[in-house]
């Protein structure tokens, strides 16, 4: 490991970082020490990447508070935009799976929350209209019952048209197939012309697992799940330890 850590000190062009339980704190505020860190790598002309399963509507303050980046990947990798918050690509879910997600939803009496085109929706806001009215870019679910969540991830899990994930243990996260954070920082690097093999990828959930294995040098944090701890090639320090910043430090 300590071999690979030199050679990463010099090959990392572009860091991804995921946002909630990675780059903010349990406060969900970016540490002074993790923005100075990240403003230092951006200094040594590092891209740095949000790569978060938030919406752009949920994020873009925190983003524009860190600084101009080139790109920052949204929803999973649902939508991607450019350093001026501009639209470059977008994955919707299929109607028909939606509407099964929905069934699951209402036969389950479970928690949902939402990313369409039009807007965010949850148990607390729902939508008024069809749910064939909406473009659906994620769905989610929360389910505190671990049997029913397991009920339901066998069902999802054997449709081939979604991609499965969570951002905590109890959550279920449902974007398109192949729609993940991974892929879509691989369409940010082929745009900025580098490879994977030089992106460090930090995160703390199963929807970060796919960018933190295909990164040249995948961070759990400390308070990741502990599958994503397995994956990753180093573990900083938690996100109430200013992980990312001491991550950043490392490779700097």
């Amino acid at each position: 490991m300590r071999g690979r850590e030199q050679r990463m000190e010099k090959d990392i062009k572009l860091i991804a970082l995921d946002m909630d339980g990675t780059l903010l704190n349990e406060d969900l505020q970016v540490s002074k020490r993790n923005h100075d860190a990240i403003q230092k790598a951006k200094n040594k002309g590092i891209h740095v990447v949000l790569s978060t399963g938030r919406s752009l509507a949920t994020c873009q303050e925190i983003a524009e508070s860190l600084g101009r980046s080139s790109y920052m990947v949204t929803i999973n990798g649902g939508e991607i935009y450019d350093k001026d918050f501009k639209l470059v690509e977008q994955n919707l879910l299929d109607p028909k799976h939606v509407e099964r997600l929905w069934e699951l939803r209402n036969g389950h009496g479970i928690h949902f929350w939402t990313s369409t085109v039009q807007g965010q929706f949850s148990s607390q806001q729902p939508f008024d209209k069809e749910v064939v009215d909406y473009d659906w870019l994620k769905f989610g679910f929360d389910i505190e019952d671990d049997e029913v969540r397991q009920v339901i991830l066998d069902e999802l899990r054997n449709n081939e048209g979604l991609e499965i994930t969570n951002s905590s243990p109890t959550n279920i996260e449902i974007n398109p197939v192949g729609v993940n954070k991974a892929a879509a920082l691989l369409k940010v690097c082929n745009k900025l012309d580098m490879k994977m093999s030089q992106v460090m990828s930090i995160g703390d959930s199963m929807n970060d697992l796919a960018m933190i294995r295909e990164a040249g040098f995948g961070v759990a944090m400390g308070n990741a799940q502990e599958i994503v701890k397995e994956e990753a090639d180093w573990v900083t320090k938690t996100n109430e330890n200013d992980g990312v910043a001491h991550a950043i430090e490392r490779i700097l």
